[in-house]
């Protein structure tokens, strides 16, 4: 089991950082040529700055049972189609059940903004640690989980 974090411009990589070491499970940093990151504990790996690029990397190297950390509901839905676990920078957990109805919402929304539609959903507020805290709950939960569920029954 390994760990994928869609980094670029990602509030939630010294969680995941601290987590991963706790459990022993490696980590790898996906970023576009725009965002080159550094660290002590993980791999970074640097995708060409094309559209999309760090989404597919990410997607072509990840398996199941692997962890994915992304905000972009198509990366979950790719991740979850593998057999790999996918969670949000906000603690939420992507599934087979939700997923369909959150990519039917991003659809709307981006429909919504072309057609030029005042009122239409704004971006995110400004992160807390109450924020943080969540994340780092719900990510240590799926962290065990994804373990137990690795164990092979003897």
């Amino acid at each position: 089991m390994q760990i994928f974090v869609d980094a670029d411009a990602c509030p939630v990589v010294h969680i995941v950082e601290t987590m991963a070491k706790k459990y022993g499970v490696a980590v790898k940093l996906l970023c576009d040529t725009n965002h080159i990151l550094t660290s002590d504990y993980s791999e970074v790996i640097v995708v060409g700055a094309g559209a999309d690029a760090v989404d597919y990397k990410l997607i072509s190297i990840c398996h199941a049972g692997d962890i994915v950390v992304s905000q972009d509901y198509g990366v979950a839905a790719m991740a979850l189609g593998k057999g790999a676990y996918a969670i949000h920078q906000s603690g939420k957990w992507y599934t087979d059940d939700n997923i369909d109805g959150m990519l039917m919402e991003r659809h709307m929304n981006k429909k919504a903004r072309r057609s030029g539609l005042k009122g239409h959903i704004k971006g995110p507020r400004k992160r807390t640690e109450e924020d943080d805290n969540r994340f780092a709950e719900s990510f240590e939960k799926m962290l065990r989980q994804a373990k137990k569920d690795r164990e092979v029954p003897e």
